[in-house]
């Protein structure tokens, strides 16, 4: 019944992480062999702007979900501040009770810095629990499993000069992918602290009289300690991830404008050792579970970019990467697009995504479609949706317009 319990528990962890695709084997001996992490929460994209772009976001213009995808960018904004709420499902297709909700907001005290915050919640349902089947065929009752993922970060941000900001987050994680099963002492939740390091530049260019903008953005998420379920007996990493991206926003004039981004993305994971059949004896195979366990979450930072048993090669698969277009009139209604490719080697998940908004003085709202062309992915033709609030309108609205004005200047 233990066993049973530590399958259950390990198909929650991965459900939504990069190892859902299938097996696939090519003539040069390549093999499925994707990178896995724990708190598979923290890589879900939880916005629809970003996710009706083809999950983008290290360049974009800078919004309310900016704590995900590069804190930095709060400080290059124009507003005063705002907060959102999003709302996403997962495995729609299957179940109705496994669903991510994100809020996520920033304020700027001056000028020339933000500070952001977000909260995460990720619900996995109710799961039914059942032990091995006795000798009359009677399957025990284990009960009733509730798992939940949750992680709080605040960040900081200032301007380093005209266009280029920096920003720092710090994140709390916890994870119970064990919650409502019977008390046993062999299981255990898992706590982590994490940090974001990133930087933006944005800047202004004038075409035809019209001012476009040119973006880069780089952000380093997750770097934290290791976690474990089995009171250490195990240990994972956190899903530590190395965002680079460049975007290019362009004003056919006053009203029409059309963004570009592109975004290059890669876990900065060790690499899991492969097959037995890999090696050429069973002492270079154990040599390689050894170390493969015993690496820290920093050292497998470092040894990320060349430790794939397939060399260079495999090493280049594990990039993965996304490209968004979005048109706006006069900064009030958007219509997107985008398409996100992860290596079939790597997880397979290949998808293109639709979106549209609408942005009023007061407040935005933003839905995203994502259509699948792999074969799975939990995301497939469900719905996101994203609510937010500007700070700025709220003053003007309220005759508090003049402070604003004063930081805008």
């Amino acid at each position: 019944m233990k066993k049973n319990r530590l399958v259950v528990a390990l198909a929650i962890l991965f459900a939504g992480s990069t190892a859902y695709g299938l097996d696939v084997s090519d003539g040069s001996g390549a093999s499925y062999n994707p990178l896995q992490t724990a708190v598979p929460a923290l890589s879900i994209a939880p916005d629809a702007v970003g996710g009706g772009m083809g999950d983008v976001g290290a360049a974009t213009a800078p919004d309310l979900a900016s704590q995900y995808w590069n804190p930095s960018k709060y400080a290059l904004a124009q507003s005063r501040g705002g907060l959102s709420i999003s709302y996403t499902p997962w495995l729609r297709k299957i179940v109705s009770d496994i669903d991510l909700v994100y809020l996520s907001g920033y304020f700027k005290p001056t000028a020339k810095t933000a500070v952001g915050a977000s909260f995460r919640y990720f619900s996995m349902g109710k799961i039914n629990l059942t032990g091995t089947p006795d000798a009359q065929g009677n399957i025990p009752d284990l009960g009733v499993a509730q798992p939940y993922e949750l992680a709080f970060d605040g960040s900081f941000s200032m301007l380093l000069s005209e266009y280029w900001s920096a920003g720092v987050a710090l994140r709390f994680i916890y994870s119970d992918l064990f919650n409502g099963m019977s008390d046993e002492d062999e299981y255990s939740s898992a706590v982590a602290l994490g940090a974001d390091i990133s930087f933006a530049y944005r800047r202004p260019i004038v075409i035809r009289e019209n001012e476009s903008y040119a973006g880069f953005g780089i952000a380093l998420t997750n770097i934290g300690n290791k976690v474990s379920y089995d009171n250490d007996v195990t240990q994972q990493f956190l899903p530590t991830n190395l965002r680079l991206g460049g975007s290019f926003e362009y004003a056919f004039d006053q009203y029409n404008r059309l963004q570009l981004a592109v975004d290059l993305n890669k876990l900065l994971v060790p690499t899991p050792y492969g097959d037995r059949e890999d090696y050429e004896s069973d002492e270079a195979y154990q040599e390689a579970v050894r170390k493969y366990e015993d690496m820290s979450s920093i050292g497998g930072i470092f040894t990320s970019f060349g430790d794939a048993p397939g060399g260079f090669k495999e090493e280049m698969r594990e990039f993965n990467f996304s490209v968004g277009l979005q048109y706006s009139y006069d900064r009030k209604f958007m219509v997107r697009a985008g398409y996100f490719n992860e290596n079939k080697y790597k997880g397979n998940r290949k998808y293109f995504s639709f979106g549209a908004g609408f942005h009023l003085s007061i407040f935005e709202l933003n839905a995203a479609y994502l259509v699948s062309i792999a074969q799975t992915n939990p995301l497939d033709r469900t719905l996101r949706f994203s609510l937010g609030f500007d700070l700025g309108g709220i003053n003007a609205l309220l005759g508090r317009g003049e402070a604003q004005e004063k930081l805008e200047e």
